[in-house]
């Protein structure tokens, strides 16, 4: 129960981080490799909101504000000026960026690693069934990933703005002659997935450190989603985002216990984490052959 518990939330995180890239890719046609920062800049955004208020259920949403401001902002002054270009030069120019923000971190918190307390009230573990207990503050996490889920899919599926997103992916020349504000509704995207990645920042600010360079490891899992899922799909991203996430979880808990069976501990310890993060890039292989496309095509 712990395991499933702990796949489906590290299921659920990437989700928050590759749905917003999935949105950018598939709309804007623009490959971000900064997006990984923007869930950095969520976690230290959140810390500096903290330290100001005390109130962590202050703090977060305030970060998550703060963090789609700094993405719109970015869309307006540099990202739009990649619209049209070659992906090579939108790889480019994002890892640019990342090189920026990193020592934007640096020179104000310096490169050392940040503690985000973990509220009070959710320190305590929590007492599910058959004397199973599991920590508060996770089962919150669950639970908060679990309804931006179904919000952001309502607000693709049944809202007037959802339905300009999906315009925009399907024929952006189309429906900007309809009337749609197209740059508008780049921009509002973009600080979307913005603020879905400082979302997933500031909640696991108090489970692991808020550090310099956080997003550039969490990034490529949330590539491989995207690429699972399908671009420009949502549904796709939570359903890839799940499968990775139990996946990941399952195949480091479980592989060492099997590998001991057969390896010295020592060696199974040190292979077992290496096959796990093996088994996610070939269910992205196994993917790619059996639907080049993606698991779905569209938003």
């Amino acid at each position: 129960m712990e395991q499933t518990l702990n796949g489906l939330q590290l299921g659920l995180m990437l989700f928050l981080l590759a749905a917003g890239l999935t949105l950018v890719f598939g709309i804007m046609d623009l490959i971000n490799l900064a997006h990984g920062s923007l869930y950095m800049f969520g976690g230290f955004l959140t810390v500096v909101f903290m330290r100001l208020t005390g109130n962590f259920a202050l703090a977060l949403p305030l970060g998550i504000i703060a963090t789609g401001l700094v993405g719109a902002l970015l869309e307006m002054s540099l990202l739009r000026r990649l619209y049209g270009r070659s992906h090579l030069s939108q790889v480019l120019a994002t890892f640019g960026l990342i090189l920026v923000s990193n020592d934007v971190i640096r020179f104000f918190f310096g490169p050392s690693a940040v503690m985000l307390d973990m509220p009070a009230a959710l320190s305590q573990p929590l007492t599910l069934a058959n004397g199973f207990s599991y920590s508060s503050y996770r089962l919150v996490v669950i639970a908060a990933g679990i309804v931006t889920a179904i919000l952001l899919s309502l607000l693709i599926n049944r809202t007037r703005f959802g339905m300009w997103i999906r315009a925009g992916a399907s024929d952006r020349e189309t429906a900007q002659a309809m009337g749609v504000n197209i740059k508008l509704v780049f921009t509002l995207v973009f600080a979307l997935g913005a603020m879905l990645c400082a979302l997933a920042g500031g909640l696991l600010g108090p489970l692991f450190s808020v550090q310099m360079g956080m997003g550039e490891s969490i990034i490529i899992l949330a590539f491989v989603v995207v690429v699972i899922g399908g671009m420009g799909s949502i549904k796709g991203a939570f359903l890839g985002a799940i499968a990775i996430g139990f996946l990941d979880t399952f195949g480091r808990s479980v592989l060492p216990s099997v590998m001991r069976t057969y390896f010295p501990d020592l060696s199974a310890d040190t292979m077992a984490p290496a096959i796990a993060a093996m088994l996610t890039y070939a269910l992205m292989i196994a993917v790619l052959i059996w639907r080049p496309q993606g698991l779905f095509k569209t938003a």
